[in-house]
């Protein structure tokens, strides 16, 4: 029986090929396994850890320092002849528990804060205009030239007199509230009514200064 030359190169070439792929995958896997333990030695050789030195800190040392000194007497000067001259007073201590509380403050008079309605304002006889007329500028006002308004608030009683003032607004030391509060004491009022009863209120009167 004839052999077939084709099928003997066929079994030439499919042992050719296993046996190259046998010889490509071994040469793989020593490729592979050589450069991993290569590469792992390699970065083993290249990492190095410094040296810790751990050094001893000496403890520190707390300087004591000296009470201060005490504090020296200070004499006090006397006319008693029986104390010798060379006689000090030690200082004495002065116990804050013992020390009076101070006296409570006066009462503030509510009178000026309370508003009673009226039906007609409290009025200086006259007009408002009597308190212009009755005004003396201050001499040291005119003199500086000083001109502007003091508001007085007045308390005006049932009879029409004038019982107490506040200034409200103030012209400074120049005498003009003074003047203000003589000048609306001066003329007479009608008390403001409630109800044509008469009742004691306190009202805001402006003074004007101006020179002339």
């Amino acid at each position: 029986m004839k052999k077939n030359p084709q099928a003997d190169l066929r079994r030439k070439y499919t042992r050719t090929v296993e046996l190259g792929m046998v010889l490509s995958l071994f040469l793989t896997l020593v490729l592979f396994f050589g450069f991993r333990n290569w590469g792992t030695q390699s970065e083993m050789l290249e990492v190095e850890l410094p040296e810790i030195q751990v050094e001893e800190v000496p403890p520190t040392e707390q300087i004591k320092r000296p009470p201060p000194p005490a504090r020296p007497s200070v004499a006090v000067p006397t006319d008693d002849e029986d104390i010798p001259e060379d006689e000090t007073i030690d200082i004495t201590e002065i116990n804050f528990d013992e020390i009076p509380e101070p006296p409570p403050p006066p009462q503030a008079d509510e009178s000026s804060n309370i508003f009673v309605a009226y039906d007609e304002a409290p009025e200086p006889i006259g007009g408002f205009g009597a308190i212009q007329r009755n005004l003396e500028y201050p001499e040291i006002a005119r003199k500086a030239g000083i001109e502007g308004r003091v508001i007085v608030n007045v308390l005006v009683d049932v009879d029409g007199s004038v019982v107490e003032t506040k200034i409200l607004k103030s012209l400074g030391h120049s005498g003009c509230d003074e003047a203000a509060v003589k000048a609306i004491r001066t003329v007479k009022w009608k008390p403001a009514k409630q109800r044509d009863r008469p009742v004691k209120v306190w009202v805001g009167i402006p003074v004007i200064f101006k020179l002339k």
